[in-house]
């Protein structure tokens, strides 16, 4: 039996190689609307973030979703992140 591989992701805050399911997408729809995708099937431009506080400092500080989601991240999203990550 062959063992099926998992896909890997990069973190936007760390910039670590991960497996995509022990990371939060966020998503940018065709409308620009920047939103959490927990089912990860969302369509749109998509970006991976680390379950910590600090690689999300990181993405902040840098201005990572900006560049990743071509658009500016908003305060409402990052209060969001927040939530989801502290769960």
């Amino acid at each position: 039996m062959i063992k099926k591989s998992e896909p890997e992701r990069t973190c936007i805050g760390c910039r670590e190689k991960k497996p995509q399911k022990e990371l939060i997408r966020v998503v940018r729809n065709q409308n620009g609307e920047v939103s959490i995708d927990e089912t990860g099937r969302s369509n749109g431009r998509g970006a991976y973030i680390c379950k910590s506080e600090e690689c999300f400092l990181q993405a902040v500080k840098t201005k990572a979703f900006s560049r990743a989601l071509n658009t500016e991240a908003t305060e409402a999203l990052g209060k969001e992140l927040i939530e989801t990550i502290r769960r």
